[in-house]
């Protein structure tokens, strides 16, 4: 028996746009920023935050 019998095709209108997140910017966030399981932020390329690597954010002793 088929798990999808009765399931309904699912049709993507085409790609989905973000929009930068910085307060005023009305520019297409391409660049996604999450922490965890949490909602990514995005930003456009003028407003990105700095991104470290796991090796850099930790602290050095």
């Amino acid at each position: 028996m088929s798990d999808e019998q009765g399931a309904k095709p699912h049709y993507e209108s085409g790609p989905y746009v973000h929009y930068c997140e910085h307060p005023g910017c009305k520019d297409w966030g391409s660049f996604g920023f999450a922490s965890g399981r949490t909602e990514p932020k995005w930003f456009c390329f003028v407003h990105r935050p700095e991104w470290k690597s796991r090796h850099e954010a930790q602290p050095q002793h």
